[in-house]
């Protein structure tokens, strides 16, 4: 096969040496390798200064990220090399999972930059964000047939990501057909999916362990759960005993599935859902003195990139100085965040400052991350997003 080589600068191929898998394009040798050669999606090798291969890539040269290593040999990243690549992923989920709900595929740490699956019992949801991949989907989705055998697969391309690729953003069926309704089951409780309109690949698996530590945690507590979504905290927590469940969220279609899960699970009795914007309902909730026992405040990415990150830090800061102070004495908040771009230290000193300002003792008893099938690659920091601090808080020593 003959790929036309993409030439590093001197020194650029230190980070990758190490297992990185991308190449920005401001490391790119454009004297040699002139990035208005190349078209999205070629596949190219890339090559030393010193002229030595390093593997083969795809390449976008519109993008930041103008390359991403598929392998350290030379491939065509055709039918054989997804199966390949998807019967390891699915080796590992084999192991850690009794049940088909999962993460099948999560982007560089499967060695499929710009991909991620989501298992869903025989249905697959599936997201790409380069062109890389996109310019490749049938041979994806062959592979996928041959190897799971799914009743359907979606392609749920409907993510931002996928502007910086010129790629076009849209949810569609690509293979069978969705059943009427779709149901997966996390730490015994069964939830209804909505892939199609719902957010990401239609669920969120990487907090799985922190929310079974909630349920544990929850017994004969006044629960709050902010930007609830489809009541994946809420509703273990309702199971684990909770005395109340508040659960907070700005979209009246997530809150709607939320309690069409709280039926399946027959809890509906002891959950409210309220439409509001979670800074306006925490400051109302101050105003009116109402107190939670076990606050459970996980927001979306609130900053997405690195430009946000003085707003969105600001953000974060906020909402938990806001949650803080409607805590109940000896109570627990649970705090993540998603962003990359906000550090464990930077929501650590969030936390601390915070608890300290309303004059608060707060201890970390246990943290979080994310679970085992979203994998960390320990070349690749950004394989390494989420973090979750377990808080007690009492009254000032």
């Amino acid at each position: 096969m003959n790929q036309a080589a993409l030439f590093l600068k001197k020194n650029e191929d230190k980070r990758l040496r190490k297992g990185h898998l991308w190449i920005f394009s401001n490391e790119v040798d454009t004297r040699r390798s002139p990035l208005e050669h190349f078209s999205a999606g070629d596949l190219v090798q890339v090559v030393c200064d010193d002229g030595k291969i390093l593997g083969t890539a795809y390449i976008n040269p519109q993008a930041l990220i103008c390359a991403r290593l598929l392998s350290r040999k030379t491939t065509n990243c055709g039918g054989k090399f997804f199966k390949e690549r998807l019967t390891a992923a699915l080796t590992l989920r084999e192991k850690l999972f009794s049940k088909p709900f999962y993460r099948l595929v999560f982007g560089e740490s499967d060695g499929l930059p710009g991909l991620v699956i989501d298992r869903f019992g025989s249905v697959l949801s599936v997201q790409i964000t380069t062109a890389g991949i996109d310019h490749r989907k049938e041979a994806l989705v062959t592979a996928l047939v041959e190897l799971l055998n799914p009743t359907a697969i979606v392609l749920k391309n409907d993510t931002s990501q996928r502007q910086l690729e010129g790629l076009s953003q849209v949810s569609e069926i690509i293979y069978g057909q969705l059943p009427e309704s779709l149901i997966i089951e996390e730490n015994g409780a069964q939830f209804n999916i909505d892939i199609l309109n719902g957010q990401k690949t239609g669920w969120f698996y990487d907090h799985r362990i922190s929310r079974a530590q909630v349920r544990s945690l929850a017994g004969n507590q006044r629960v709050l759960d902010l930007f609830s979504y489809s009541g994946a905290w809420g509703i273990p927590a309702a199971l684990g005993g909770a005395a109340e469940v508040t659960c907070i969220d700005a979209s009246e279609s997530a809150l709607s599935l939320a309690a069409e899960n709280a039926s399946l699970n027959q809890v509906s009795g002891k959950m409210q859902f309220i439409r509001s914007d979670v800074f306006d309902f925490l400051k109302q909730a101050r105003q009116d003195n109402q107190l939670f026992d076990l606050i459970i405040l996980d927001p979306p990415a609130l900053i997405k990139r690195k430009k946000d990150y003085k707003p969105g830090y600001e953000a974060y800061r906020r909402l938990n100085h806001l949650a803080l102070q409607i805590l109940s004495k000896d109570g627990i908040l649970v705090s993540a965040s998603c962003s990359y771009h906000l550090e464990r230290d930077s929501l650590h000193e969030i936390l601390r400052s915070s608890g300290r300002h309303i004059d608060r003792h707060l201890v970390f008893f246990a943290t979080g991350g994310q679970g085992p099938d979203h994998p960390i690659d320990p070349a690749i920091p950004e394989t390494d997003y989420l973090k979750t601090f377990f808080c007690s808080v009492s009254t000032s020593l």
